[in-house]
């Protein structure tokens, strides 16, 4: 259960007290570590305050309440700048306070009696609850602001990563994020051409958190602004949520994606996780996803395109529709092509359903603005862009060795300096159907094979060479001579 932003700064100023107990806080005996976490969590406030044009007076009753300082708007804007809080170098250091609770949890658990949560994740909680708050109480609330509290908070999830916190009581290391959903091992991008099979379901987990999918999608390789932005995208939102409680105006959020990118670059997968994301959120009554492209929404006859895109849309409501190619629609003009009648009635429909249906369009980056400008009533439904960059050969090396250890694989070390090599020329060469991961998908599969070849005829294969990928299982025929 979600913890108010007064339960987490109970817990921390407790956390605090327990560090200054045992010795183990701020060497600065005329601070307390309350009062250090305290000045940190103003200098963050003071960080996002004037960054969409001003401070207003909300935000000075908002740090006057919560934190104790008191600021006219005036002094706080003097406050900042004298701390020189909107430098790149602000938004590159760690808080004080973080780095001695990192300490505690890393080196000194034995120090935090009965406390099992790592306290630096409870931290980062505070850090993350108190700066959604303040925009939301924000009268100048806008996507600047958003900005710098997510690009903060990756700051704060990758340092509690890094240095490999963990929970208390002898728990396994966990990779954590968001403060305090853990993953493990990679998620591979799954495979995103739906050509040829009709649309499928794809169910969203109710058990799970929005937490828990955004720490599904940090796994992801890769894909760093991406990440970036559905992080920023569900700050917004739940900022918007926090506004129309405090009836204040909400700034506007567009929910309807478009993803353009390459094949092969995790459209799909990020996709599918949204839409658990849109669900967990309240935004959705389902949250499932249901992926189709051109073929599952034109039919070749009058009168019979609009009835499948609309009994597509009745699946889809309450989740995510995903069309893939979707540049597709209005690629032929010519006479007897139904695909703008497909466009249409899915215009239509994205308004009759405005409350219960989100539509994501993914292509080719060209192509897709193509698509975009073929119609005014794309474009001002479809405002919110991510672009999914190309993988790097060893962002492509990294996903074959997930491959390779979710079937129970691994490569030798030459194995794998061969893999990054053979991704690296790939890439260089970008050859006609260069697919991202699904070449590493395709590489995968055929070293599996040919290493089954090899050893096929061994007189002795234990568990060690069933799992042993060798460089000669990766090389084809061209690459052996």
């Amino acid at each position: 259960m979600e913890q108010t932003l007064p339960q987490l700064m109970n817990l921390c100023k407790k956390y605090c007290n327990m560090l200054d107990r045992a010795g183990i806080g701020s060497r600065d005996k005329s601070l307390t570590m309350w009062q250090i976490c305290k000045i940190d969590l103003l200098q963050f406030l003071a960080h996002m305050a004037s960054a969409d044009g001003g401070v207003c007076f909300r935000e000075t009753l908002f740090i006057r309440d919560h934190l104790g300082f008191r600021f006219t708007p005036d002094k706080l804007t003097m406050f900042k700048y004298e701390r020189n809080l909107d430098s790149e170098a602000f938004r590159s250091r760690i808080p004080t306070s973080m780095t001695y609770f990192a300490n505690a949890d890393v080196n000194a658990p034995d120090k935090l009696p009965g406390v099992k949560t790592a306290v630096t994740r409870t931290l980062a909680a505070l850090f993350r609850q108190m700066g959604q708050e303040f925009i939301a109480c924000n009268d100048l609330a806008g996507e600047r602001e958003m900005e710098y509290f997510t690009q903060y908070m990756a700051l704060l999830d990758n340092y509690i990563k890094v240095k490999g916190i963990r929970d208390h009581e002898g728990d396994e290391p966990q990779n954590t994020n968001r403060s305090g959903a853990a993953s493990s091992g990679k998620n591979i991008p799954a495979k995103e051409n739906p050509k040829d099979i009709p649309p499928s379901v794809r169910e969203a987990e109710p058990e799970k958190t929005v937490e828990d999918y955004l720490a599904q999608l940090d796994a992801l390789t890769g894909l760093y602004a991406v990440k970036q932005e559905v992080n920023t995208l569900v700050n917004l939102i739940k900022v918007r949520k926090m506004r129309e409680e405090m009836d204040l105006k909400p700034p506007s959020v567009s929910l309807h994606l478009v993803f353009s990118g390459n094949p092969g670059t995790g459209k799909t997968t990020v996709a599918r996780l949204l839409s658990g994301i849109y669900r967990a959120l309240g935004l959705l009554s389902r949250g499932h996803l249901v992926e189709v492209d051109r073929s599952g929404l034109v039919s070749g006859y009058i009168g019979q395109t609009a009835a499948k895109v609309q009994e597509v849309v009745n699946e889809a409501l309450g989740g995510v529709l995903f069309i893939d190619e979707a540049y597709a629609l209005t690629a032929g003009k010519g006479e007897g092509d139904f695909g703008q009648e497909a466009v249409d009635t899915l215009l239509k429909a994205m308004e009759d359903h405005r409350d219960n249906l989100v539509v994501i369009v993914a292509g080719y980056p060209d192509l897709m603005n193509d698509f975009l400008n073929s119609n005014p009533g794309l474009r001002s439904r479809f405002n919110k862009f991510l672009f999914f960059e190309d993988y790097k050969a060893d962002e492509l090396t990294e996903i074959l060795e997930g491959m390779c250890a979710g079937a129970d694989y691994r490569l030798t070390p030459q194995a794998k300096d061969y893999a990054k090599t053979w991704f690296e020329e790939r890439i260089a060469s970008k050859p006609s159907g260069f697919a991202n991961a699904r070449d590493a998908r395709n590489f995968f599969e055929q070293a599996v094979a040919r290493q089954a070849s090899r050893i096929v005829t061994l007189e002795n294969v234990d568990e060690t060479v069933l799992q042993i990928l060798q460089i000669e299982d990766l090389q084809n025929e061209k690459d052996s001579v």
